[in-house]
């Protein structure tokens, strides 16, 4: 499984928003790029601009490039908008669905929870973050895992609003996805358009 091993306060403080979900973040000290010259950044190019919402959605999902970019591939070879269509890959993630949920406090609990064995899709083990749910799918925490300490504590202090597409029944650990998400369903700040740019040069 290939994921990210660096700092991850690095990309928020570059994207000078805070990506990362942890409860402190260099970002708040210093909101300013990283680097000796952070400071002193003032033109922006439109590449830049475009590279740097790229990596803030590609942070966010805990996604490397050659697989964003499969992903991108996909989206445009979809009928319909290709930054939706993105987004909406980006969202039936596994991984993404649990954190939704609430059964996990970030994305990167939610793939550790994932890549540990202990949801089911429609009764069968997936172990694969990245596992694209379908409408009608039912994920499922495995019964040997419905009482462990870290979803139990993320389901009681859970405070993010679950969204439309999808609906959770906390008491049997059960999330059924009921629909794909809609562009104005998902809440992510981004803008997507400036990725289809960057990719279509």
């Amino acid at each position: 499984m290939a994921r990210n091993t660096g700092p991850k306060c690095k990309a928020c403080r570059r994207a000078r928003t805070q990506l990362c979900q942890s409860k402190t973040c260099a970002v708040d000290r210093r909101p300013y790029p990283p680097g000796e010259h952070g400071r002193g950044r003032i033109r922006e190019s439109d590449y830049q601009i475009q590279l740097r919402e790229k990596q803030k959605l590609r942070t966010m999902y805990g996604v490397l490039e050659k697989q964003f970019r499969r992903y991108y591939k996909e989206s445009a070879r979809r009928p319909g908008i290709t930054g939706d269509n993105l987004l909406q890959m980006l969202e039936q993630r596994l991984d993404n669905v649990v954190w939704r949920s609430g059964m996990a406090a970030t994305r990167p609990q939610a793939r550790q929870l994932v890549n540990h064995g202990h949801f089911t899709v429609n009764g069968k083990k997936v172990d694969i973050p990245s596992y694209q749910v379908r409408p009608g799918d039912t994920v499922k925490v495995k019964d040997k895992s419905k009482d462990i300490i870290v979803i139990q504590h993320s389901v009681d202090t859970q405070d993010r609003v679950v969204p439309a597409w999808m609906s959770v029944n906390t008491d049997d650990r059960q999330i059924s996805v009921n629909d794909h998400p809609r562009r104005d369903q998902i809440d992510t700040d981004i803008n997507e358009q400036l990725i289809v740019e960057l990719y279509s040069k």
